[in-house]
């Protein structure tokens, strides 16, 4: 019979209080219902989720969540409730009140304003609030890549289609959730990003890709925020996967999907939660019974039931079948319970869930947000295309003359006071992700003009002149829009997802010709097509001269949009993705001023690069969270250096940074970083230009090399290449044919490290000695063996080591007649060196952590015994770390291949890096 472990409440051993914490449920209605509380007392159900038709206020949410978890606590819940919502921004927000809760723009929309800094803020901002009513999962960030992005219905609610670009933005958000306090779910794993609809309301959207297509595009930005470990849960969807190696009917009911692809391959940990089990195309063809098990049979953790009580008692009934049934057994149970409980314990505690603080936290920070979500909008709206020069309307348009707005019939975003207005007046039911994602609601069609009769009205006060609005259909072009078109001087025509409403591109493309003909006789009829929705409507149609994308229609967004068509603001936004990447020739003759960097003047600027770089960053550089502005200066007599920024000389913030060093004729590159929010604009090129420049012109340069391990911050260009690094860095004239890869690696739980048994005695059979050296007094032949056998810069970091005396020292390897064979150095926790190697230095997460290191195990490669010195070397640093309290050992460098003995050893691989040398000859032109 299946125990319980120390770990687990011993009330789980009653299997419904067990089955009750893997099932997440919601319901309809802004008040506590008998059926939810039923769910949470009889059942025990362990999570929630709040939609838009639980939530009115802030304050009723407040007093919504204090009340559930009450029941919880009374109802004998050993811990809180999972509070799940979608609070995405743009257009899909669960909890509006326009009194505290801020409007952000959508994920697209954080793109478009270029900074991922920003996109932290908001996402940090928007679980404060949330968090302060009592939520404690937030579904996001979206990690989806717009593969086929034009006829995508998740549209602004992604990134765009550039999976490092949606990596960067979403670990972003992430971050901010988690330092909000929120627990965190990507979605919609393994991706709804490039979905083909096969057309019936039941029929479940497929995935066509290969499993390699997936890795190589939609699978990255799962995997980057997987590999940073603060991915609390992953919501796997609810869609089809048909390929040659697949071919799934629902991916979080797939055993293939979430135990072999999100588990084993990707390595999660976290807990998963199926897509809602209430979706027709589930019920109709497996039921809700049967669904449920096989949920957790695939891997499932939380099953997914929206809100209908009959389902959702059908689904416990399923459960409780399956184990009858040893279908699903105890074990599987309780393994689950482990990742939900530890979730739980992450984001949240009884005093919290009993005590949100509510309307009095969300009054003290509502203007600092209110002021974030001013700037996010103006930061987002972007300008296409303005051939005509049409922007702004007070330069092109006399104030005597008529302004035409034409808008379509869409529905109210959730996240609107007309929604909140319209509810209350009961005229129209919310329409939630879920009713979107699990019904199939996909019209974007509704009737009523009310969505935009607010924008014509704030862009005639703005003018100081008169409007003329109406909405356009599916009917096309009327004589009601003849007369208005004949009579206005300039029209302006809004889109939301012409793509899929092909009505609205036919309707565009009519009027565009009208006011083409008619100009042609000699009227004035200028035309402004604004795209509030996906930016793809008519990012490639050249007819289209001036072009708008505000990336959502928030009253928010549309109150930004005015302000750029009067001129009251400068437009800044920029198109997402790949559609950023095409215009970037137009920007790539962009030159910034690079001085030499300051220290007095430049040390807190670049400590705020350092910081913005490793909130956006992929795991394979989040080292840059501890590193500091000093860690890029040696002061060596034997090197050096010279570092150059580009620089904004009013507010002294960096914009970019490069380090660069000159050591027995190697020429080296130590770094190379552009704030997240300007790159595409040439800063990194003017810097890299402005590096070489000066290398090439030392006397005695033999070779150019990018990356360098001391200062040990920038390695090379990363492995996985996840910025798309590789190319860049081609496209400035480097060479990248023949790299020499360096391996970070570590030992994370050095207490409980043992050597591997017989390592010891092969070492000795081998007749290989160790001893250890501190100073420079008698470590002539460590100085002439790494002179010998690594670069110029290895030997002086040996050199810097060796005088740290009381901190550092070097392990030496000796064969037969006190040959050396080898060497390392070792460093205790704290050491000097370890704030020019930040690998070595306690991550964020776990500050009081004594990190021990084991630093550049030099092995001459034409031994005999290369492989067993190696080990025997990092055998001697472990042994050495343990002896100084280590918790945890790095070990930073091993070269090429050197590192796989190493894994049998118990280390395992952090990062991969890539060095590359080139000829100066490569840049002859900076002569």
């Amino acid at each position: 019979m299946s125990t319980l472990d120390g770990d687990l409440d011993p009330l789980w051993q009653d299997l419904d209080w067990a089955i009750g914490q893997m099932l997440i449920m919601g319901w309809d209605g802004t008040e506590v219902t008998p059926q939810i509380r039923t769910l949470i007392e009889q059942h025990h159900l362990g999570s929630v989720l709040l939609t838009a038709k639980n939530l009115k206020s802030a304050e009723q949410t407040a007093r919504l969540v204090q009340e559930l978890q009450t029941i919880a606590r009374q109802a004998g819940h050993p811990y809180p409730l999972l509070i799940a919502l979608d609070q995405e921004n743009g257009g899909v927000n669960s909890l509006f009140d326009e009194d505290y809760i801020c409007q952000f723009p959508s994920s697209m929309g954080q793109a478009a304003a270029s900074s991922a800094d920003l996109a932290y803020k908001i996402a940090k901002a928007t679980a404060t609030e949330v968090s302060a009513v009592g939520v404690n999962l937030i579904l996001g960030p979206v990690l989806d890549v717009l593969t086929n992005a034009r006829y995508q219905p998740l549209g602004v609610r992604a990134t765009g289609d550039d999976p490092q670009e949606v990596s960067q933005y979403g670990i972003a958000a992430m971050n901010g959730y988690k330092d909000a306090g929120v627990a965190t779910c990507g979605k919609h794993f393994p991706s709804y990003g490039n979905l083909d609809f096969l057309g019936s309301s039941l029929d479940i959207p497929i995935i066509t890709q290969t499993l390699e297509e997936l890795s190589l595009s939609a699978l990255v930005p799962f995997r980057n925020a997987i590999a940073t470990g603060k991915l609390d849960a992953m919501f796997v969807g609810g869609c089809g996967i048909a390929n040659p190696s697949m071919n799934v009917n629902h991916a979080c009911l797939s055993e293939q999907v979430v135990d072999d692809l999100l588990r084993n391959e990707l390595g999660f940990q976290g807990v998963a939660i199926s897509e809602c089990l209430e979706m027709e195309g589930l019920r109709n063809e497996i039921g809700v019974k049967t669904g449920t098990v096989m949920a957790v049979e695939a891997g499932c953790d939380l099953v997914m039931l929206c809100r209908a009580y009959d389902v959702q008692l059908e689904a416990i009934s399923g459960l409780k079948l399956g184990v009858e049934n040893e279908l699903i057994t105890k074990e599987r149970i309780y393994t689950s319970l482990r990742r939900i409980v530890r979730m739980k314990k992450s984001c949240t505690s009884w005093q919290k869930a009993l005590n949100p603080p509510g309307i009095s936290l969300l009054s003290k920070i509502h203007p600092g947000h209110l002021a974030l979500s001013l700037k996010a909008y103006d930061d987002s709206i972007a300008v296409i295309r303005d051939n005509e020069k049409l922007l702004p309307l007070t330069s092109s348009m006399h104030q005597e003359e008529e302004l035409l707005l034409l808008t379509p019939l869409v529905r109210p975003l959730p996240a609107s006071s007309m929604t909140k207005a319209l509810l209350e007046k009961k005229q129209i039911d919310p329409v939630t992700l879920h009713d979107k994602w699990v019904h199939r609601d996909r019209g974007a069609i509704m009737s009523g003009e009310g969505v935009f009769r607010e924008l014509g009205r704030s862009l005639a006060r703005a003018r100081h002149g008169k409007l003329l609005h109406t909405s356009y259909t599916a009917n096309g072009v009327r004589p009601v829009h003849e007369n208005l078109i004949n009579r206005a001087s300039c029209i302006i025509i809004v889109t939301a997802d012409a793509n899929r409403n092909l009505y609205q591109a036919g309707f565009t493309k009519h009027v565009s010709m009208m006011c083409s003909l008619l100009r042609a006789n000699g009227q004035k009829k200028s035309l402004i097509v604004v795209a509030v929705s996906s930016p793809y409507d008519f990012a490639m149609d050249k007819s289209v001269g001036t072009y708008i994308c505000t990336f959502d229609f928030t009253e928010t967004a549309m109150a930004a949009l005015v302000r750029v068509l009067c001129g009251k603001i400068k437009p800044r936004g920029t198109l997402p993705g790949t559609l950023r990447k095409s215009r970037k020739v137009l920007k790539s003759r962009q030159h910034w001023l690079v001085e030499p960097y300051d220290r007095d003047r430049d040390a807190k600027g670049l400590q705020d690069l350092l910081q913005s770089l490793a909130r956006a960053s992929a795991p394979a550089h989040q080292f840059l969270q501890t590193t500091s502005a000093h860690s890029f200066e040696l002061f060596s007599p034997n090197i050096e250096e010279a570092h150059f920024v580009v620089r904004n000389s009013s507010t002294q913030a960096l914009y970019g940074f490069c380090a660069t060093y000159f050591v027995q004729g190697t020429g080296i590159i130590g770094a190379l970083f552009v704030d997240p929010a300007k790159r595409n604009v040439s800063i990194g090129r003017s810097l890299q230009r402005r590096a070489l420049r000066g290398l090439t012109q030392k006397r005695g340069i033999k070779k150019v090399q990018l990356g360098m391990s001391f200062p040990g911050v920038f390695l090379g260009i990363p492995a996985d290449d996840s910025a798309g690094l590789k190319q860049w860095f081609t496209n400035g004239g480097w060479d990248l044919q023949f790299p020499r890869r360096l391996v970070n690696m570590a030992v994370s739980s050095l207490n409980s490290w043992i050597a591997p048994e017989g390592l010891l005695q092969s070492i000795q059979r081998a007749g290989i000695t160790f001893d250890l050296i501190h100073g420079l007094d008698n470590a002539d032949n460590v100085l002439a063996h790494v002179s010998a056998h690594a670069s110029p810069e290895v030997l002086e970091l040996y050199r810097f080591a060796l005088q740290e005396t009381k901190s550092c020292g070097v392990v030496r390897a000796k064969g037969h007649a006190e040959a050396l064979l080898g060497t390392v150095i070792v460093c205790k926790p704290g050491s000097t060196l370890a704030s020019f190697i930040p690998p070595l230095q306690p991550s964020p997460a776990r500050p009081d952590e004594p990190v021990g290191g084991i630093v550049s195990p030099i092995v001459a490669p034409s031994s005999a015994q290369a492989t067993l010195v190696l080990q025997g070397l990092a055998l001697m640093g472990l042994r050495q770390n343990k002896t100084h309290k280590s918790l945890k050992s790095v070990l930073s460098w091993v070269q090429d291949d050197a590192h796989e003995p190493l894994l049998a050893m118990g280390f395992e691989v952090v990062q991969v890096f890539e060095e590359f040398t080139n000829s100066p000859d490569n840049w002859q032109d900076f002569s």
